[in-house]
């Protein structure tokens, strides 16, 4: 099975590249963010003739998430994060597909800061490592997957110089990261590279793609469920190499199912 996650930054815009990835690397779950539309502007048909159901969130001009599932209705849990009900952006949803719990995030990218955009990204950090502890205690497999809008580490950006005032790098967002890495969870690239430089996004200025002045901000995070049945875990490129491509580049995992830890049972309550 191969799960994968993709800041699209446009579905409408790079609805070519999408369907070029989906058709060349052939997903089985692929988690999108960034897709800039509202729910009615979303390509559905076209994705359904490409082999795959959806379910998505969108928003006008950012934001907006989707599950995309090959073959197999994926079974909606939760269109937002909990623990703000007047939170209005389109950062959050959650299914079930084949067994797995499949949580597709997209965290507040948080500048400029010190300001509200930033304390923004860490209340929603917050919200997370609490929703997170629930999914990864509840003994179902889970995977999150998407973009974090977080460098974990030096290690996971080509120079950390020129970017220490970044939100992204910032000791919070960091400590906030390790936090939930901390509930048990398991980075897949990183565990399964954990001596290379690996990127998943390189923008768009001073030729960052071209010279691989990329950054790590992608993440697939598995509970102690599934991470026995993680085999592979990489970045496809390629896509990012496109015309007019995303500043980000898919990122999977692919899992040996014979490997998943049984679910834990609840105890029956006493009698």
């Amino acid at each position: 099975m191969k799960i994968a996650t993709f800041n699209v930054n446009g579905i409408k815009t790079r609805l070519d590249h999408l369907l070029a990835w989906l058709e060349r690397e052939q997903p089985d779950v692929a988690c999108l963010q960034e897709l800039k539309a509202l729910d009615g502007s979303f390509p559905a048909r076209e994705l359904r003739e490409a082999g795959y159901h959806a379910l998505w969130k969108g928003q006008r001009s950012w934001n907006g998430v989707a599950i995309l599932s090959r073959g197999v209705e994926p079974v909606e849990i939760r269109r937002e994060l909990p623990g703000d009900p007047g939170d209005e952006h389109s950062r959050y949803l959650e299914a079930a597909i084949d067994g797995i719990v499949v949580a597709c995030l997209y965290l507040p990218n948080g500048n400029p800061q010190p300001g509200p955009k930033f304390d923004y990204k860490l209340a929603w950090f917050e919200r997370l490592i609490a929703h997170a502890k629930t999914l990864h205690d509840s003994g179902h497999p889970v995977v999150m997957a998407g973009d974090y809008n977080v460098v974990p580490t030096d290690a996971d950006i080509y120079n950390p110089r020129s970017w220490r005032k970044d939100a992204l790098l910032q000791p919070e967002s960091r400590e906030a990261y390790a936090r939930l890495l901390a509930q048990g969870w398991t980075d897949a690239l990183r565990h399964l590279n954990p001596d290379e430089a690996v990127f998943t996004f390189w923008d768009y200025f001073r030729q960052h793609w071209q010279r691989n002045a990329g950054l790590r901000i992608d993440h697939l995070l598995l509970n102690v469920t599934l991470a026995p049945a993680l085999r592979e875990a990489g970045v496809d490129t390629w896509v990012r190499g496109l015309e007019k491509a995303s500043d980000h580049a898919p990122t999977w995992i692919t899992l040996d199912r014979k490997k998943l830890l049984p679910a834990k049972k609840k105890k029956r309550a006493a009698a």
